[in-house]
Formats: structure tokens, sequence, C-alpha cells
């Protein structure tokens, strides 16, 4: 058999010289075939290199194997570790997992939402490329309509009505605001000329607003003289680099920088060490694990979330919205903690 093709079922009938039918049901149905005439078609299956089309067969039982995911950015490695939860408990429910990296692109991800409608993919967790409410993309009404299952996972698109699972945003922003006071701002250190500068992503992010929105209510509440910048960019590195030089240059070194990210926190050190400005002069803290920092001895107090638990409970709520459609949509937190 010519190997630049796939073998179809009239290719192993063909073979066997049996029907097409005959064949289709030793392969789909077995049991409703005699042992004998089962064991022959499936050694000709082996032999050719038969591989079931199992988005065909998913089509005929109206019961489709596949649930997409839908990501801003693979860049994150906190996304990472929520994608390899999803992907292993996805596949101890057989289901595989259809995997689009949108780069924060909005064309992209609304191709990728077409794509997997058109492979009536049984869910989708979608993490779209903005959390801005402006942000209302032409595939949400698409989304509606059909008979998808959605859970959003840490950036939602607003008024939505999806199921989501999000992270404790204001709280985390909190837990930043007291480790600053109990470290960089406290009463014995203190002076009327104390800076924080907060590196943050897109302006009218739900994310960036809500963890500013805790340290700010926070510091104002124990620290009021403390001025805070916010430098507005996205949630990648190298802006936040360019970023944190810039505002180094024309304002010297503040007494702390907080940054909203894993990428944003890394572009902020690695802008401090390109200004040969040592580390002990400030305070630098971040949200979520910065990875590998040890082995280089370098420790920056985070407030981490666990990714790879709220990737599996994303994975358990769509299961949940795919077992039943009129199941109400819910929104699951996913509350982070401080460590040093």
């Amino acid at each position: 058999m010519p190997a630049s093709r796939n073998v179809t079922i009239a290719d192993i009938a063909r073979h066997v010289g049996m029907t097409n039918i005959t064949v289709s049901r030793a392969l789909n149905k077995p049991e409703l075939v005699k042992p004998a005439t089962r064991e022959r078609i499936e050694q000709a299956a082996r032999e050719l290199g038969y591989v079931p089309n199992a988005f065909a067969r998913g089509l005929k039982r109206s019961d489709s194997r596949l649930i997409g995911v839908v990501t801003a950015s693979l860049d994150n490695p906190f996304y990472a570790e929520m994608i390899k939860a999803i992907s292993r408990h996805a596949k101890q429910h057989d289901y595989a997992i259809m995997l689009f990296d949108t780069d924060g692109d909005p064309r992209l991800e609304s191709t990728a939402i077409d794509t997997l409608l058109s492979y009536q993919a049984a869910g989708l967790i979608l993490s779209p490329v903005s959390d801005e409410p402006d942000y209302q993309p032409d595939y949400l009404t698409r989304l509606k309509a059909s008979d998808i299952a959605v859970v959003q996972l840490d950036r939602t698109l607003h008024d939505s009505g999806f199921s989501a699972v999000v992270l404790d945003n204001l709280w985390s922003g909190e837990r930043v605001a007291h480790y600053l006071l109990t470290h960089a701002f406290t009463l014995e250190q203190r002076t009327p000329h104390d800076r924080l500068l907060v590196v943050a992503g897109p302006e009218y992010s739900r994310i960036s607003r809500e963890r500013l929105q805790g340290v700010q209510t926070t510091l104002s509440a124990q620290a009021p003289d403390v001025m805070i910048d916010v430098l507005w960019g996205d949630y990648t590195l190298a802006p936040a680099v360019e970023q944190v030089r810039d505002h180094l240059e024309q304002h010297g070194v503040p007494r702390a920088i907080f940054g909203l990210n894993q990428l944003i926190t890394l572009g902020a050190l690695k802008a401090l060490r390109e200004a040969g400005i040592d580390r002990e002069q400030l305070h630098v803290i971040g949200i979520d694990r910065l990875p590998y920092l040890e082995i280089f001895d370098i420790t920056v107090p985070c407030v981490v979330h666990d990714g790879y638990r709220a990737g599996a409970q994303a994975l358990a709520q769509l299961l949940v919205q795919m077992r039943d459609p009129q199941a109400a949509p819910c929104t699951l937190t996913v509350r982070g903690e401080l460590v040093m």
C-alpha cells in the first residue's frame, strides 16, 4: 500500500476480500463479528498501517473526544504549568488536546476558535488575549450559539457568562503590600520620598487593576506617604526591561519594585542588572514563581499561585459542563501564597 495516503476501511476490505460493512463492524463493534473473521481483518489493518479517523468516528457517534486549549502565550511558565495539568487530566478521561498559542493576536484567536468549532470539539479552555472590558471578540457570538462547553482560565472575557477559573488578584496585591510594609516601608525605614515602582500589564486589564488595587488600598491605609509610580505595558519580558530601564534613568532607584507577573519581574531584574544597580539597594517582589533563580542563589519573594491546580480545576469544571450542558456556570478562585 502506498505511503502517500491514509489507509481506509475500503483498502482493508479489498485486501481481505470482504465488504466495507464487515470490516467497519470488525474494527468498531468487534463483538458482532466472528473471531476468525475479526482476527483476519485486524491482522490486515496492522499490515497496511491503518489508523482510525478519530474525528470522523466522533462525528458519527456525536461524541467528540477533542478538547481545545486556546492561550495567549506559551512564553509564560505559569501557563505552561496550567496546560500540563489540563493535558494530563484530559488523557485520564480519554480526551485529546488541541493546543493553540495565539501569541496575543486577536486574529489568530478567532481562527483558533473557528477551527475548534469546525472540528466539533467537545470543550474549550480559553485564556483570551485580553481581559479588558471593551474586548468583545467577534467569535463570542458564535461560541454562545454553539453547544461547545467553555471554561475560561486566568483571563476572562467581560460579561461572557462562561464558567471560569481565576486567581485572587486583589488578595495577591494585598499580600505584596503587607510584605513591603514589613520589609521596605517599615516605620524605622520610612522617608518622605519613598517610592514604589509597579510594573504592570495593560492599563485596563482586570488582572492588572485588581493587583494594583490591592497594593494601593493597603499602602494608603498604613503608609500614605509612599508614592506609587505605575508603568503600564503588557505581560511580557522585553517591554518591562525597556520601561524599567528608562524609569531608572529618569527617576533614580525606588525603594521597591513590584512586577505584576513572572516575565515582568524578570524584566525588572534584567533592567537593574544592565544599569549596574545592586539588588541590595532596593526590594523586588513579584507575582508567580520565578523559575530557576535558585540555581544562581537569587531569592525574590513572590506571591505564588499553583498553576497545576488551576489547570486541573479548569479541566474538571469543563468535564462538568460537557456532561451536563444545562449546568449553571460557576467561577472558581485560586488563592496564592507569599513565598520568601
